[in-house]
């Protein structure tokens, strides 16, 4: 397992790890098959990746052996002046990878990079259930500052969401 910076090479294989993860969980935004029914190109999903070779964002993946992207963490930082302190992070691992430490080095190099661009604050949202992410989280020292009600709705029910942020 190795992580590194994303590439504007990856972005195919990015989009299908994506995909994969949507089938996995339901703690993701896009339900299983959403996000192929919704992408008609991968225009959008290319500038994001490009925002974070360029410079303003981070995205880093976890590849297996197999050169297969299996996770993923992204921080889009604040476009406004008042909010460029600030990012906003996405973070996703397949199932088969979560438990062996991909999340800790995420959120690790996310820190050593929010440091070096002076990020001093990072902000995400949980699903509630999510007790696995929101365990991680909170080992990396983020704290809840407030419950997003109905903030999604999984399955037919609605859950709410924890806001979490972290001062570096």
């Amino acid at each position: 397992m190795t992580t590194r910076l994303i590439k504007t090479t990856d972005t195919e294989n990015f989009y299908n790890m994506l995909c994969l993860l949507d089938e996995e969980t339901e703690f993701m935004i896009y339900e299983p098959g959403e996000r192929q029914a919704k992408t008609k190109d991968l225009t959008n999903l290319a500038a994001l990746v490009e925002r974070a070779v360029s410079g303003p964002d981070f995205l880093m993946v976890a590849e297996n052996d197999d050169k297969e992207i299996v996770g993923f963490i992204w921080g889009e930082r604040g476009k406004a002046n008042r909010m460029l302190h600030t990012v906003y992070i996405a973070v996703g691992i397949r199932e088969a990878y979560r438990g062996q430490g991909i999340g800790t080095i995420f959120f690790n190099e996310l820190e050593n990079w929010a440091k070096a661009n002076g990020i001093v604050r990072l902000e995400l949202t949980v699903e509630c259930p999510n007790t696995r992410a929101l365990h991680l989280y909170e080992k990396q020292g983020f704290t809840i500052e407030g419950r997003r009600p109905k903030a999604m709705k999984v399955n037919g029910e609605f859950v709410d969401e924890y806001y979490m942020g972290k001062i570096v």
